[in-house]
C-alpha cells in the first residue's frame, strides 16, 4: 500500500464526491455511445 499512498501524495489524490460522480457520468456515457458491450470487436 506504500505504492498507493506515494502515489495519491504525488498526484493529489484528493477527489471530492461530486467529481467522482461526474467522472462516472460521463465514462457511462461513453460506454453507451460504444454499444454497452465489454468485449468489443477486434479491429481488422
Amino acid at each position: 500500500m506504500k505504492i498507493s499512498h506515494d502515489i495519491r501524495r504525488e498526484h493529489g489524490g484528493a477527489m471530492d464526491a461530486a467529481a467522482a460522480e461526474a467522472g462516472m457520468a460521463e465514462k457511462s456515457k461513453e460506454f453507451a455511445a460504444a454499444g454497452n458491450r465489454v468485449y468489443l470487436p477486434i479491429a481488422e
